[in-house]
């Protein structure tokens, strides 16, 4: 418990793929990760968004089992798929690649 007040909790992810971006609308995260309408995450209390770049989203607080519930509810709106890698992720993630239709 320490940790969280003195220094906080934070989980970062990273949006790949062609035109997905994050944005902050006032204490709004604004995704567009593909779907006909961009997707809105309200602040709620103890967990603040950030977005650095436009591929990036850091999600922070003292809460760690918040932080990690909203980071993976955020994850959730796009989660990697295998074939191409596109989606959300968090930073330093591997995901397995497969290798698809060869064609004759």
């Amino acid at each position: 418990m320490v940790e969280g007040v003195s220094e906080g909790f934070k989980k970062e992810l990273e949006l790949r793929g062609v035109g997905y971006r994050a944005q902050m609308k006032g204490t709004t995260l604004v995704l567009n990760v593909g779907y006909s309408h961009p997707v809105e995450f309200e602040k709620e209390e103890g967990v603040t968004f950030e977005a650095p770049s436009a591929t990036s989203v850091i999600v922070s607080g003292i809460n760690k089992e918040v932080v990690g519930d909203v980071a993976a509810r955020i994850r959730a709106t796009r989660a990697p798929e295998p074939y191409k890698g596109k989606g959300i992720r968090y930073v330093g993630e591997y995901v397995r690649r497969k290798e698809g239709k060869t064609g004759k």
